[in-house]
């Protein structure tokens, strides 16, 4: 059991499971929350805010740098949902009989029974990773009431609470700042750091070519452009008192006092998640809008998407103005001189371009790729090249030299030039970064291919791993005085898959507390270990090719 489970357990108990009755839901419009905390609220991040593959799905509350700090039910409810997770460590799910949802993560307990039916199931499951879906009227809550202690479980940098606010009726993510304005401190405007011009292919330029183009808050050279361009801004919140930066709530652009773009990040679903990579350019928000993206979000009043036609030659005046959920508010102004150019069409292989309404299919000597339609955003002009090293398994193919993302996975197929060893088991196919290392992707060996599925149109090939994994003791002298066994398992090629410790013989509760430092960690238990003595722990440890590696060390404890 956890240490912090261990010692907060009395303190809730009693408040935790009072038999407190659910009265009818309230219209949602009409729901009031208490915050999680005691004490004065600070973010160290906000919803929405720019991340790889999704948006940041709700607020994290800064907790002073330390774990252990009471968590509150921000209302009437009832716990819904338990977890313990590699992704978020301790998961608990509130529904609320207001109208709303919430998830609290990168706990670092759970307190009162739901502790201890917790760490039983465990130790039943043999797994620290388990799963609870209470009946609804089984853990109510009151506002207010202390329901988990936060931590830095999980994949998590620091000390923090995350917390998630869905609207039970839609199952959207909702923004959670608006219920909690009036303990938030705000007075700071967002602020802009640089801009982005998108020439769309073949029908616009931007300076004399075809390429999107970087420029500063205040270019000392005029910008030209001419003919259809997409305009993005990046650009990050602040708040009074502290350093973090955090995404921006609204953005609207207008041209020659036309408003043509607006997004408002205050929902999104499960399934717009991924449009983030459609929506964004790195940390630019575009202000236009791709063919194949749905994101809610996203307004375009001007009837082409956001896009802007610069067909005079003359100043086309760009304001933006950014403003936060608390209504603080700056503007950035600058101009796009017209200067007639030619614009060449796009000359393109008709085989390597992809289009975003249509099914894809590129088949290649010892390739078979099938994307369905719906999951690119726009039309994909592949850079397209294969290349083969004598050695090689397989060749390596580049389907574009920059990553092109998916909205969902399409079928990849790889066909194999050798089979070295005998075992299929021992094969992968492996994404190929920009400097050329292999990241697992995973897949199955099939009729001389191996297949798997991918999110994102980049470089891949077929690699073998015959390495098993290597376990680290960390600091095993002080393991009898700490109570705390802890291993460092890595990895090189397909990564650490699963896991499995023992001490003397019967299964030992090791876990991963923080995905980040991968550490695998038993704290030791009177309950499960006999105190006083020598003992032996051994664990084992899997990659994702089956490779596997057993360590013995014995401690005193």
């Amino acid at each position: 059991m956890n240490r912090y489970t261990k010692s907060t357990i009395y303190l809730s108990f009693l408040l935790l499971f009072g038999g407190v009755q659910i009265p009818t839901a309230v219209h949602a419009q009409d729901a009031t929350f208490t915050p999680p905390f005691d004490f004065p609220i600070t973010f160290s991040g906000n919803f929405g805010e720019i991340r790889a593959n999704h948006f940041h799905g709700g607020l994290d509350f800064k907790t002073g740098g330390t774990i252990g700090k009471p968590v509150h039910a921000l209302a009437e409810g009832y716990i819904s949902r338990v977890r313990v997770t590699h992704g978020s460590g301790y998961v608990l799910d509130v529904a609320y009989n207001n109208g709303y949802k919430t998830i609290n993560r990168h706990l670092s307990a759970f307190v009162g029974d739901v502790a201890r039916r917790v760490e039983d199931l465990q130790y039943e499951k043999e797994s620290w990773e388990v799963e609870i879906t209470p009946e609804p009227g089984e853990y109510p809550v009151k506002a207010g009431q202390v329901i988990a202690l936060s931590g830095n479980t999980g994949y998590s940098f620091g000390p923090h609470l995350h917390l998630d606010m869905f609207e039970a009726d839609t199952d959207d993510y909702i923004d959670p700042l608006p219920f909690f304005k009036k303990k938030v401190k705000d007075n700071t405007a967002p602020r802009a750091e640089g801009i982005m011009l998108f020439p769309q292919p073949g029908r616009g330029v931007v300076g004399g070519n075809q390429k999107h183009q970087a420029f500063p808050l205040n270019p000392k050279q005029p910008i030209t452009a001419w003919g259809l361009i997409g305009s993005a801004i990046r650009a990050y919140d602040y708040m009074d008192g502290v350093s973090n930066r955090y995404g921006v709530h609204t953005v609207i652009l207008e041209v020659d006092s036309v408003e043509v773009f607006r997004s408002v990040v205050d929902r999104f679903s499960e399934n717009e998640n991924r449009m983030i990579n459609s929506w964004t350019y790195g940390q630019y928000m575009k202000s236009f809008i791709e063919p194949g993206n749905t994101l809610r979000m996203l307004h375009a009043p001007n009837g082409n998407r956001g896009l802007i036609e610069i067909n005079e030659e003359r100043p086309y005046h760009f304001v933006y103005t950014l403003k936060d959920a608390l209504g603080n508010t700056s503007k950035v102004r600058f101009t796009v001189h017209g200067k007639r150019t030619e614009i060449k069409p796009v000359e393109h292989r008709e085989k390597y371009i992809f289009h975003w309404d249509k099914v894809n299919i590129l088949q290649e000597p010892g390739l078979n790729l099938v994307i369905p339609r719906g999951i690119l955003y726009d039309d994909a002009y592949l850079n397209y090249a294969v290349r083969a090293d004598s050695g090689d398994i397989a060749f390596t193919y580049q389907l574009n030299d920059t990553r092109i993302p998916l909205h969902g996975r399409c079928e990849l197929s790889i066909g194999l030039r050798r089979r070295p060893l005998e075992d299929m088991t021992k094969y992968y196919v492996a994404g190929v970064g920009s400097r050329g290392k292999k990241y697992s992707i995973g897949g199955k060996y099939e009729d001389g291919f191996m297949k798997t599925t991918i999110r994102e149109l980049g470089t891949y090939t077929v690699a073998i791993d015959t390495v098993p994994p290597k376990i680290t003791p960390l600091n095993p002298k002080q393991w009898g005085s700490t109570g705390r066994i802890v291993f460092k398992a890595k990895d090189e090629e397909t990564g650490i898959s699963s896991y499995r410790g023992t001490i003397d013989g019967k299964y030992a509760l090791f876990g991963k507390p923080n995905s980040i430092s991968g550490n695998l960690v038993c704290e030791l238990d009177p309950n499960h270990v006999k105190k006083g003595g020598k003992h032996v722990v051994e664990m084992t440890v899997t990659d994702g090719c089956g490779n596997q590696t057993t360590e013995k060390f014995e401690f005193v404890w």
